[in-house]
């Protein structure tokens, strides 16, 4: 064999890498290699139960469990506690409906980053994902890189040093979604960092099976996720505000 000829397809291949990590040079650069990582692997539905854990400031903690049914893009139905208590919350086209006890208690606006960026991204094309990040006020144009927990990230919304513009970060080998800094929902004045831990292999994608949520230096949210699996097949209701009481995806 002609040693030489026979590296060819490998310097091929490690120039083609090279080029393009050379090529992302913006947030919609990123957002579309993102895409094309993993358009062809990621999975289409998710189920899982969650411990949710908040901190409050007095000291006292607060554990639910959650069930949750995620259909990408766009859609997430959250179960809070026992299934058949009727108590959660439907995510479907950008509007988030609220139940109690199997009724509709209320309906807002609803764009969740987390969603988009560590799931949805990889299965709509990438310039819905860009719209959706800049109509929601992250700046594609800022672009950094930056090192997280060890490993190189790709910063998008901020210049090096600033952690107070909305921004997202994306480790830079596994093109996964590991960090996010936006005001607090309770407090706008002050800025959240939500971070994505403990990703695990889901065949050839991904999830991270830790959420945490800190204002300031302080804890103040954590999800613990179990009983993961990923293309589950769900009943035609299970998004449907409809169909909330009547359809669950856990038995209860």
């Amino acid at each position: 064999m002609n040693i030489s000829r026979a590296l060819v397809p490998i310097v091929i291949l490690l120039n083609l890498s090279t080029a393009h990590a050379q090529d992302i040079r913006s947030g919609e650069d990123l957002l579309r290699a993102m895409h094309d990582r993993y358009a062809k692997a990621w999975y289409g539905t998710l189920t899982f139960d969650q411990k949710s854990t908040t901190y409050n400031a007095d000291g006292v903690t607060k554990v639910e469990s959650w069930h949750e049914a995620a259909e990408l893009p766009g859609k997430l139905r959250i179960d809070i506690g026992n299934p058949s208590d009727g108590n959660g919350v439907v995510l479907v086209d950008g509007t988030a409906i609220s139940f109690r006890a199997g009724r509709e208690v209320g309906s807002r606006p609803l764009v969740n980053m987390l969603l988009v960026l560590g799931f949805d991204v990889y299965r709509q094309p990438p310039e819905t994902t860009a719209n959706v990040a800049k109509s929601e006020g992250y700046d594609l144009t800022r672009f950094h890189e930056d090192s997280w927990e060890g490993q190189p990230v790709y910063v998008v919304g901020a210049e090096k040093g600033d952690l107070k513009s909305k921004q997202f970060w994306i480790d830079k080998n596994r093109l996964l979604f590991v960090r996010l800094f936006e005001p607090a929902q309770d407090d706008p004045a002050k800025i959240q960092d939500i971070r994505f831990e403990d990703y695990h292999r889901l065949g050839d994608a991904w999830l991270a099976e830790r959420v945490e949520v800190y204002v300031g230096d302080k804890k103040v949210f954590g999800e613990e996720y179990s009983n993961v699996q990923a293309n589950a097949k769900l009943a035609p209701g299970t998004f449907d505000p409809k169909q909330f009481d009547s359809t669950h995806w856990e038995k209860p």
